[in-house]
């Protein structure tokens, strides 16, 4: 019988080619938004994966979401951590609903999200949980200590995790994207992206598909000797 995973903001961006991914590799997939409806429609009828809607920020709408997702689709056995939102601005101009959203959006929805899901993967004896944090939560980054500080919550998140699920045949690992030709990088100024395409020293912006790729071998049966785990791919832009 199929998988079924959940890829959180599964319907644009790398959230798309995630959720292409794991179909592609045999998996039932259900790909949750929070926003443009016409856009996700439009997702569907391009890629045959139903797309389900609720905040991920929400606690209680995670949990009526991935209860929606098992009753239509069956037991939750993967969940991709991908949804997330910049609210950029140095902190002297940053106010506190700019923090908090982007804090109860990235972080706060790998939390929501595992503790609907989690369970019932410890109960079966396998599960997968890929949280995606960023080369910006490894290394920091000027006019973001929102966003830097969420995802470098994930890669703790993610470490805590997975000494929980390990020995009960669930691996929780992180991949952190660099710079990743999405719309989101798509609306970077051009001169401030091309400085950042020069600190990369492949010399080119990352693919949604290379990430993808990631994802999908983590979520396989070939990776799970792995828990607890960062990869990186990010060009070589920050290497630690």
């Amino acid at each position: 019988m199929a998988k079924v995973a959940i890829v959180t903001g599964g319907t644009r961006g790398i959230g798309e080619a995630i959720s292409v991914a794991l179909k592609e590799h045999g998996m039932t997939v259900a790909a949750n938004y929070c926003g443009n409806d016409d856009r996700a429609r439009d997702f569907t009828e391009r890629t045959g994966i139903p797309a389900y809607k609720w905040d991920v920020a929400d606690f209680d709408g995670c949990q009526e979401g991935a209860a929606k997702v098992a009753a239509d689709l069956g037991p939750v056995d993967v969940l991709v951590n991908n949804a997330g939102i910049t609210r950029d601005g140095v902190l002297m101009k940053m106010d506190y609903k700019a923090w908090k959203e982007v804090i109860d959006t990235n972080l706060g929805g790998c939390f929501n999200m595992a503790k609907a899901v989690f369970p019932g993967m410890r109960d079966r004896g396998w599960g997968r949980i890929i949280n995606i944090g960023s080369v910006n939560g490894q290394a920091g980054q000027y006019g973001q200590v929102n966003y830097a500080a969420a995802k470098s919550g994930i890669h703790g998140f993610t470490k805590a995790l997975a000494q929980e699920g390990a020995k009960f045949g669930v691996t929780v690992n992180a991949i952190a994207p660099g710079y990743i030709d999405t719309d989101m990088v798509a609306a970077v100024p051009a001169d401030v992206l091309a400085k950042i395409v020069a600190r990369v020293p492949v010399g080119r912006l990352g693919q949604a598909h290379e990430i993808a790729r990631g994802v999908a071998f983590l979520c396989s049966e070939d990776g799970s000797f792995i828990t607890g785990s960062t990869l990186s791919i990010n060009g070589g832009q920050h290497m630690y």
